[in-house]
């Protein structure tokens, strides 16, 4: 068996990084079950020359191994334990972009892009393709994607990103920021569609969609993404996306603090649960089958049990057991997340 130490991200707010270590446990748990066969043992908190670590044993991890663990959302460094010393690991990643593309966004409100691929994370772990994750173009919808932080990591990972959000002011945001991001750092793209969405004279949405590549050699062998978002309500999610065409469904659910849920039959609310009542059924119907949906929210304003009969009704298969169900975590005084993830039968 062979000691790994790895030393969680300091690129942190002080109260997410208080949760970073139990958190990180938790993923790595994620992580063995799902792709590493079981082979990774539990997972300690040390402190190494003053310094804190999660370590944990092995047998000697393969290079498809290190490939799958470089893109845990805490990983900052991982290392082999050899006595008193620590000898550094490679890491690899999926990333295809600057790393601006997750940080240079500022706003009130904006979820920590550490827990955003903590959650994207867990939700592909669960799908029918997990052990895919290093070569399969996943295609992500965030229906409610606000001004874009999961719909950025998605496309970091090489993934086609959907997204779907009610706020135009959010839209707007988000297309002027990642419109501008794309002719700056001079990524390889195409405008395919941009502007509002027309039925029966009607305007029903506005539309955002750019195919990009991270190279022109990339994009003249066809390793293009797709980037798809829409502003209009996400319970008519199924209007703008094709039913079975999505692989991981994740949403950050309004925390009912800042802002609140919005249904048509109630307008603003702070309860997410009507929301995922009318929603989760839409969402589910985007899924394939063998495909995940990851969902985080305040437990203040919704209790885990109601969520999950929320996501149960929509017909997915909720994972309430071992590390699927250790991701709750504080987020500031009025603010406890949780997440749920559950899968669509195949």
């Amino acid at each position: 068996m062979t000691t790994y130490a790895l030393l969680v991200s300091p690129g942190t707010n002080r109260v997410y990084a208080g949760s970073a270590v139990d958190l990180t446990r938790t993923e790595l748990a994620l992580f063995g079950e799902a792709v590493l066969g079981g082979r990774i043992g539990d997972a300690e908190a040390v402190t190494i020359g003053g310094v804190r670590y999660v370590t944990f044993e092995a047998d000697p991890l393969t290079g498809r191994d290190l490939a799958l663990l470089g893109n845990m959302s805490a990983l900052f460094a991982l290392y082999e334990r050899v006595g008193d010393l620590l000898r550094p690991v490679e890491r690899h990643r999926l990333d295809r972009y600057d790393d601006d593309l997750l940080t240079i966004q500022k706003y009130a409100g904006k979820t920590n892009e550490q827990f955003t691929k903590l959650l994207l994370n867990a939700t592909l772990l669960a799908s029918a393709w997990a052990g895919e994750l290093l070569e399969r173009r996943f295609t992500v919808l965030d229906p409610l994607c606000g001004r874009g932080t999961t719909l950025n990591q998605a496309l970091m990972y090489g993934f086609d990103a959907a997204g779907v959000d009610l706020d135009q002011k959010d839209f707007e945001a988000y297309q002027a920021f990642v419109t501008t991001w794309l002719k700056r750092k001079r990524v390889k793209h195409r405008v395919l569609e941009s502007g509002p969405v027309r039925r029966e004279r009607q305007v029903v949405g506005r539309r955002l969609r750019i195919e990009l590549a991270p190279s022109k050699e990339e994009r003249k062998a066809g390793a293009t993404q797709l980037l798809d978002v829409v502003n209009a309500d996400t319970v008519r999610a199924g209007e703008f996306f094709r039913p079975g065409t999505v692989d991981v469904v994740v949403a950050d659910a309004p925390y009912g603090v800042q802002h609140g849920s919005r249904t048509p039959a109630k307008g603003l609310a702070r309860d997410p649960l009507a929301l995922l009542a009318a929603a989760a059924p839409v969402w589910a119907g985007l899924l394939r089958p063998g495909g995940a949906l990851g969902v985080s929210w305040n437990t203040y304003v919704a209790r885990r049990e109601d969520a999950a009969e929320a996501l149960a009704k929509a017909g997915l298969d909720v994972r309430d057991g071992g590390p699927w169900a250790a991701l709750r975590h504080r987020v500031d005084q009025a603010i406890v997340r949780d997440v749920l993830i559950a899968t669509k039968p195949a």
